[in-house]
């Protein structure tokens, strides 16, 4: 059989074979894992939860990179560009990388069937293995327990929340859910968790395993003012004088919070500086979480999709200041909690512009106004085929000092940013 000598082959390749799939279970994976003979003496944290996982990734990639070591760090989904899941050092890997792992997967997975997210994990392991690097950062894709990324061992775990979402996979209430990404943790080892109301299940877990389980605050957490924060753990220590992180959001802090305990759970290995952690704090980028464009109207992007990070969305746009008027370019996928998001938001918007999403989990903009609607969404509403279209309009009826808030599915952050930078050249 020939193979694609392209990554837009291989990925083209992965989604005929059925990409959208989500088959949870290890069994395969760690097959094809040990038939791959990749090995890493690279530290190994994980990092799972329903919202902050991937803010919390690049705070501990930014401040480890700050402080001189080489790191590995595996996220998804992507928003334009599939490379940037897989990075090193805090640069995209390039296709010709990413072939070679996508083929050397292919070589050891035999016939064993693999989801596009499993072949994509095992490609950044290989692709991190020949690599010398001091740590690898892994991001869970869904749940834990069962994920594909969970057939590595972590040397330290962060769940950094639990909340309703992927319920027809993890199970239908929140203690269900939260056993699934307590699955990361293992016996003897740190094992964090940042949500402040950490469900019994995780913590249960956690213990009856025997991990070093952390919880903010009772084992650490933080304080601040309007310029600074400090960062406090149980055993006395103290990180005070802390700019706040270059994400925006209240919420961040608690990621913040997080990434600390992390980094003094693992220190004798990878010792780290204030300097280090002030460097990467404030250098750290994510497109797309509370991302604030420069220029009027003001235009955030958020892909704020379940009720949790809704709420925390609205709360976010509620600390922006005045804006006299709000335009909302929402896209979202039809198994979300559609309405409970809308409810959490609704009191911050004043226009909404619905984009209809392709594919079998995508809503069309009439779909999405029809169940908007039933959560007793009025006034002036208004469907277009897609994002472009939405936000386009958005733009022209906006006024100079007015906001328009992209959210939703990261299909729809990732179409408004990508003609964002178009019209930009």
């Amino acid at each position: 059989m020939s193979y694609p000598e392209t990554l837009d082959g291989w990925l083209d390749l992965l989604e005929s074979r059925g990409g959208a799939s989500i088959r949870l279970g290890l069994e395969r994976v760690a097959a094809v894992r040990q038939a791959l003979n990749a090995s890493s003496d690279a530290l190994i944290i994980t990092v799972g939860g329903t919202n902050g996982k991937g803010s919390t990734c690049a705070m501990l990639e930014a401040v480890l990179i700050a402080a001189g070591y080489r790191v590995g760090c595996y996220t998804s989904p992507h928003l334009l560009r599939y490379n940037e899941r897989v990075r090193v050092d805090g640069r995209e890997l390039d296709d010709a990388a990413l072939v070679a792992a996508f083929f050397a997967v292919e070589q050891a997975r035999g016939d064993a069937p693999l989801t596009y997210f499993e072949q994509g994990t095992l490609a950044a392991w290989h692709a991190f293995c020949r690599q010398p690097l001091d740590v690898i950062i892994l991001e869970v894709g869904l749940g834990g327990r069962l994920d594909a990324v969970n057939v590595f061992d972590a040397d330290c775990a962060i769940v950094t929340s639990v909340a309703m979402d992927h319920m027809d996979y993890l199970g239908g209430t929140r203690e269900e859910i939260a056993f699934e990404k307590a699955g990361i943790f293992r016996p003897g080892r740190p094992a964090i968790c940042s949500d402040p109301l950490a469900p019994q299940s995780l913590v249960a877990h956690a213990r009856e395993i025997g991990a070093d389980l952390k919880l903010v605050g009772e084992d650490f957490g933080f304080s601040g003012d309007r310029t600074q924060w400090v960062w406090w753990h149980r055993n006395g220590t103290r990180r005070g004088g802390l700019a706040y992180p270059a994400l925006r959001g209240a919420n961040q802090l608690l990621n913040a919070a997080a990434v600390l305990m992390a980094l003094e759970c693992v220190r004798d290995r990878l010792p780290v500086s204030m300097q280090a952690v002030r460097e990467g704090m404030l250098l750290v980028e994510l497109p797309g979480r509370f991302q604030v464009l420069p220029g009027r109207p003001s235009v955030v992007l958020d892909v704020a999709h379940n009720p949790q990070a809704a709420g925390v969305l609205a709360e976010n746009l509620s600390n922006m200041g005045y804006f006299p008027e709000t335009w909302a370019v929402l896209g979202m996928l039809a198994d979300k909690e559609v309405e409970e998001v809308f409810r959490l938001i609704a009191g911050r918007v004043d226009h909404w512009f619905l984009a209809g999403l392709p594919g079998p989990r995508g809503l069309s903009a009439p779909a999405l106004a029809e169940r908007l609607r039933s959560a007793g969404m009025t006034g002036d509403v208004q469907c277009f085929d897609g994002p472009t279209e939405a936000f386009a309009a958005a733009q022209k009826s906006a006024g100079e000092g007015d906001r328009i808030v992209a959210f939703g599915s990261f299909l729809t952050v990732a179409e408004v940013l990508r003609a964002v930078r178009s019209a930009r050249r």
